[in-house]
């Protein structure tokens, strides 16, 4: 068995970015099958002669009990984490069994592509990495954790001096 993640001493300075698109999704499926069941017992209700047994009632909700316990997992739990250490990446199936973590030292570089990909290299050929899918995440988790990603592969420009503004006399109305 691999050991888990490392005790990190800062925890309040780790990123977590949860499967939000993918809990919006199995809400909905969770709504529509309860809603099904509702309106089974509507349709029972109106009609003088129902159509069907009143046990059909309880055939959506199995569905939408385990539709909506995928909902609220998906919210709870973590998909990415970025840690002072390196990227733990949670897969959606036995995820205390399955975690990837990803050390800083280990990556060479890392970016977010077109197709909501974030591709890590582990040297600098880019011929070995990992790929995660961002399809989980919401738009807008996807925009911090790829400004995220890049503060932190470009680490280099901290240690830098600003740029220097530009001159005034370089301006064409100064000259005037």
């Amino acid at each position: 068995m691999l050991p888990g993640p490392k005790d990190i001493s800062d925890p309040h300075k780790e990123l977590r970015f949860t499967r939000g698109a993918q809990a919006s999704l199995f809400a909905m499926l969770a709504a529509i099958c309860g809603g099904a069941s509702i309106t089974i017992v509507i349709l029972n209700l109106l009609l003088e002669d129902p159509l069907v047994s009143w046990w059909w009632v309880l055939a959506p909700l199995p569905a939408a009990l385990i539709f909506l316990r995928l909902s609220l997992r998906c919210i709870r739990h973590a998909y990415l984490i970025l840690t002072p250490l390196g990227i733990e990446i949670f897969p959606f199936f036995k995820p205390h069994e399955n975690l990837q973590v990803l050390y800083w030292s280990q990556i060479s570089d890392a970016e977010i592509n077109e197709h909501n990909q974030l591709v890590i290299h582990f040297n600098e050929e880019q011929t070995s990495g990992v790929v995660a899918s961002l399809a989980p995440l919401l738009p807008a988790r996807r925009e911090l954790l790829g400004r995220a990603i890049a503060g932190r592969m470009d680490y280099e420009w901290i240690d830098e001096d600003p740029p220097e503004p530009p001159l005034e006399a370089d301006d064409p109305q100064s000259a005037n």
